[in-house]
């Protein structure tokens, strides 16, 4: 395997002739924009992983609790999302690549014999060694701190030396540097709080067209940073350990096989601008989608299973957590979670009709699975779906992907799904009278379609009539990010909301938006729609007011002074004048009268307008939360008008909030030195 052995020039000796094992750590292949990547575990992880790896048929689990690694497979799984499995390696030595300035790791075999290469260049302290593989790569030690590989096309001379002179080598290196590789220290496993947070319209969540999961990951990231720089006595003190964020996927729900929606709107999409048209249906029809009962029922019963389904999972694989729950919605995803919230029975989650994951409330009055799949000549799946464990309540729950990971065919997949649809709308058709504050639509409101059915709440949260399941959980709060609910809401007939009106089992609501995100809408109007009142500013995660807002507000200041100097110099004037012109007096009275108009409303402070009751939305509290524009944004409001919308996952000004209002409910606040 190994060239000619080149003693080291005496000239020139090394004293690294004490050998020391390399240290692995653990890496994972992941896709990022395209590319397939490979990151470093945390070193929490790394360390689990390397106590473990000799072991057979062992899963570890990594990332938090929301991957799972199969050590014997080298092969990482997610726990609560749909995802490829992609592989593991424990890495040893890496090379640089081409194409960017990433190291990357060699297979576990071929850094097993460089290392081996590599003990006996140190141990005889014989550098310049020219390593050569059946591959074709070629590996030359200069010595401890300098080795390259050549590529086949690029061969070397015994010193190293390219012929061709083209090929420029790669550089070799050996082992992790923990600081210079930004090996992340890992996440604990103690979880404090919860957050499901629900996605907007389309597949991707931002301008780099990346998936919810990607999206919140970074949304994690950026909260775990901003625990250590402002809960720093917290942690130290282990008072608090993180907040967890997971996502909740309902888009392909509502353009998979399940409706069947897709193919017959590709067939009556226009074949003329067809990457626009693409877009469109993979995003603007959402929206649309949600005002049709049909597929918002779709809609809703996604969400609210998800939910379910996650929250179930997280209590399985975390039996020790005592936290709460929030929710989260960015866009279109803030507005069901609207809707779902608004229609919550009040009291324990365990007592309404749709205990356990929402079975529908006479699931006894169906029959026992048997029968069931008897009716719907499908018995022969009996034994697939008891495997699974899997009784009437839980196959009402199926989603089509369950059925799918069952091997369940197209066919029977289509007959259990209409089953479930029909048990929905028989239940919405022999529910009880609603609650005394709903009622149809006032006389003289029209329909657009007679199968378009609304209801109308007189405290003000009209919304499509579905049915609408509940939640296994009370939330705390509700973060709305850059939502239209205050839009969707006047659009449905809402004047106005009610100062009494709560959600029925989430006491915290908090509207949060960019100045110029054009999807965002305030709330506090529609509470309180004689007062005006600005929005609460977000303060900036570094602790102040961005600098060219201070500037801006410092010039508004400055020309309010001018103008209060110039009014009390006429008005001095005036005085005078009017000492030599007493005939004057009337008129002087009329401007002064004018004069003091003009320089008696100074404009409320910020502290008195966070303290004004907005209604109990928000338990009394304020509800519309507004974040500082970038100094680069303010110059083209249109430009950044769409990345605006998309700038919640990776702002800290937005993590920073909901951390302090998660951790304010355990009567735990940020370090004083960086509030």
């Amino acid at each position: 395997m190994t060239g000619p052995l080149v003693p080291a020039n005496s000239m020139v000796p090394y004293a690294y002739n004490v050998y020391e094992p390399v240290q692995p750590h653990w890496f994972y292949c992941k896709q990022v924009e395209s590319k397939m990547v490979w990151l470093p575990f945390s070193v929490l992880d790394s360390i689990r992983l390397e106590e473990t790896f000799n072991s057979e048929n062992v899963i570890v689990c990594t990332d938090g609790g929301r991957y799972d690694v199969q050590l014997y497979d080298r092969a990482r799984t997610a726990v609560y999302w749909e995802e490829e499995p992609t592989e593991v390696r424990r890495c040893t030595w890496f090379y640089k690549g081409d194409a960017d300035s990433r190291f990357i790791p060699y297979s576990e075999d071929f850094s097993e014999k460089l290392e081996a290469e590599y003990k006996k260049a140190v141990t005889t302290n014989q550098w310049h060694r020219r390593l050569e593989f059946p591959s074709g790569e070629t590996i030359v030690m200069h010595n401890p701190k300098v080795i390259v590989q050549f590529q086949p096309s690029a061969m070397p001379d015994e010193w190293g030396t390219t012929q061709d002179g083209q090929t420029r080598p790669r550089v070799v290196k050996r082992g992790v540097d923990d600081d210079q590789d930004e090996v992340p220290d890992g996440e604990m496993p103690q979880v404090d709080h919860l957050v499901f947070m629900v996605h907007g319209i389309g597949p991707v969540c931002d301008l780099r067209f990346r998936s919810m999961v990607e999206c919140v990951d970074d949304f994690r990231s950026v909260s775990l940073k901003l625990l250590q720089s402002h809960f720093k006595k917290a942690r130290d003190d282990h008072l608090i350990s993180r907040v967890e964020f997971l996502p909740v996927h309902w888009h392909t729900a509502l353009h998979g096989d399940a409706t069947g929606v897709d193919r017959r709107i590709k067939k009556i999409t226009l074949p003329s601008t067809g990457r626009l048209r693409h877009f469109t249906n993979e995003t603007l029809l959402d929206v649309l989608f949600y005002n049709s009962p049909t597929y918002c029922q779709t809609i809703m019963d996604t969400v609210a299973f998800e939910i379910n389904r996650l929250h179930a999972l997280f209590m399985q694989r975390n039996p020790d957590f005592k936290g709460r729950v929030s929710v989260a919605g960015h866009s279109l995803g803030s507005l069901i979670l609207f809707d779902l919230l608004s229609n919550q029975k009040t009291g324990s989650p365990s007592s309404g009709p749709a205990t356990n994951g929402n079975a529908p409330p006479n699931v006894k009055q169906i029959g026992n699975l048997s029968s069931v799949l008897e009716m719907l000549g499908l018995s022969e799946y009996l034994s697939t779906f008891e495997t699974e464990k899997i009784d009437v309540e839980s196959l009402l729950m199926c989603t089509i992907d369950d059925l799918k990971e069952m091997a369940i065919p197209l066919g029977p997949r289509k007959k259990l799904a209409n089953f479930a649809a029909r048990k929905a709308v028989k239940e919405k058709t022999t529910e009880p009278t609603p609650h005394p504050a709903v009622s149809k639509l006032p006389v003289g409101r029209t329909m657009s379609s007679i199968h378009v059915d609304y209801n109308y709440f007189e405290i003000g949260t009209g919304q499509v009539s579905v049915v609408y399941h509940a939640l296994v959980f009370e939330p705390v709060n509700f973060f709305a990010l850059g939502s239209p609910i205050g839009m969707f809401l006047t659009v449905r007939g809402v004047e106005k909301i009610e100062e009494s009106y709560q959600l029925p089992t989430c006491k915290g609501f908090f509207n949060i938006y960019h100045p110029l995100d054009p999807v965002a809408y305030r709330l506090e109007p529609m509470i309180l729609p004689d007062i005006e009142l600005e929005p609460v500013l977000i303060p900036h995660h570094k602790g102040r007011k961005r600098l060219h807002l201070e500037l801006k507000e410092s010039l508004s200041r400055m020309g309010s002074d001018l103008k209060h100097g110039f009014m009390s110099s006429l008005k001095s004037a005036w005085q005078t004048l009017n000492e030599f012109a007493p005939q004057s007096k009337s008129e002087s009275h009329c401007l002064f009268a004018e004069e003091n108009k003009m320089v008696e409303s100074p404009e409320p402070q910020k502290e008195e307008e966070t303290q004004i009751k907005v209604g109990m939305l928000n338990g009394g509290n304020r509800v519309d939360y507004v974040l500082q524009e970038k100094p680069i944004e303010s110059f083209n409001e249109y430009l950044f008008a769409l990345q605006s919308h998309l700038c919640y996952w990776e702002s800290e000004d937005t993590a920073l909030l909901l951390l302090k209002e998660i951790y304010k409910t355990m009567n735990i606040h940020p370090d004083h030195s960086v509030h």
